[in-house]
């Protein structure tokens, strides 16, 4: 059974990294893709499982040999995705996030266009800057320069299948699991992980 893909996108400090990490926690046969950045790690992150911290002429030579799914420059640093990574884990039946940004998810959409794609909205611009300074992990001037490009990002979720507005988490991360629920009940799906079941309902018995 092939797996299915979910990006989920938001403009920075809009929860979607916390909102993804419980959506793991709590849901079974799904995973996330670890994308591959050179920005240095922040405190408490670990290589290869927050990210795969790479550097510039490595992440560039990758680019030249394709292989990325998708990647972008965020704020001067590049991002991209694994494309080797995330096949083998759907051909595998497990089930993908991607927690990339607008424009990634632009580029994964035209590979992958029955991929379901999930934008995350903040409250309000006000709340937008309150979780970023609580963070405490950015300058004052990297946090203005994220809420300065957080309209043109957050104007993107037109773009998207679904929005979800995170104002209270446990709505926010309930609403998220739904939409991995309903996508594993479609036709398509469970013609997959139930072929025999069906199978044996439609095939009427033989009269003795």
């Amino acid at each position: 059974m092939t797996g299915s893909l979910f990006i989920i996108t938001a403009a920075s400090g809009t929860g979607k990294t916390s909102l993804v990490k419980q959506l793991l926690a709590t849901t079974n046969d799904l995973t996330v893709s670890i994308s591959h950045t050179t920005r240095s790690p922040r405190p408490g992150e670990i290589d290869g499982h927050h990210y795969h911290f790479t550097d510039v002429d490595s992440f560039v030579k990758a680019i030249g040999e394709n292989k990325f799914l998708e990647h972008a420059e965020v704020f001067g640093n590049y991002y991209g995705t694994s494309e080797q990574s995330v096949r083998s884990q759907l051909a595998a039946g497990i089930d993908v996030v991607l927690e990339i940004d607008w424009q990634g998810a632009t580029q994964v959409k035209k590979i992958f266009p029955d991929a379901t794609t999930v934008f995350i909205l903040p409250p309000s611009i006000d709340t937008l800057r309150q979780r970023l300074s609580t963070r405490a992990q950015d300058t004052s001037e990297v946090i203005e320069r994220r809420l300065a490009g957080a309209v043109h990002e957050m104007a993107q979720y037109v773009n998207s299948d679904f929005v979800i507005i995170n104002d209270n988490f446990e709505v926010a991360l309930a609403e998220l699991k739904a939409l991995i629920i309903a996508d594993r009940q479609t036709l398509a799906r469970q013609q997959q992980r139930y072929h025999r079941t069906i199978s044996n309902l439609l095939n009427k018995p033989a009269a003795e």
